[in-house]
């Protein structure tokens, strides 16, 4: 019977969190073997049922001090102008495989429309409730997909939220 299941890893810090992906993949499939059971990281393996992400959270320093919400919302405006740039990098089919996922229904945003909100699973960007109460911590991009090259995604945020490239 098919079923979905979530797994995190982190905190980490730049190349760290992609490693960390990568292994944990990599243990998963070997668990599933072991098992007898079949994994796959496709971003939309059953048409009706929510998707899978890699939904990545994502902080600076800044944006953990007070007043970060002022920082996260400054890299949400940087994010919106980018949107579709995002889109190609967070799947390895160039935003192919998140056209099936992303579709605004099944807890996600349109693929062709960035947003961003409070504890909206619906959104591009969400900010949970906690950090909009207290001002400060992390934004979650959710439009990356569960077959995401960890690196590129990694690469994709520290250039437009740091970098500003």
């Amino acid at each position: 019977m098919p079923s979905q299941w979530e797994f995190q890893v982190g905190p980490a810090v730049g190349v760290t969190a992609g490693d960390d992906l990568w292994i944990a993949r990599y243990i998963l499939h070997r668990l599933a073997e072991e098992y007898g059971v079949i994994v796959t990281f496709d971003p939309k393996p059953v048409q009706d049922w929510n998707g899978s992400g890699a939904h990545t959270n994502f902080s600076t320093k800044k944006m953990r001090e007070e007043n970060g919400i002022i920082e996260i919302e400054k890299a949400i405006d940087k994010l919106s102008k980018v949107h579709m740039k995002h889109i190609k990098v967070y799947d390895p089919r160039g935003g192919k495989d998140n056209e099936r996922r992303l579709t605004g229904l099944h807890e996600t945003a349109s693929i062709n429309d960035f947003s961003a909100g409070v504890a909206s699973r619906a959104s591009s960007i969400r900010i949970p409730r906690l950090v909009a109460e207290e001002k400060k911590g992390y934004f979650e991009d959710r439009r990356p997909a569960s077959n995401c090259d960890p690196y590129a995604v990694i690469d994709a945020l520290m250039r437009t939220c740091i970098l500003n490239e």
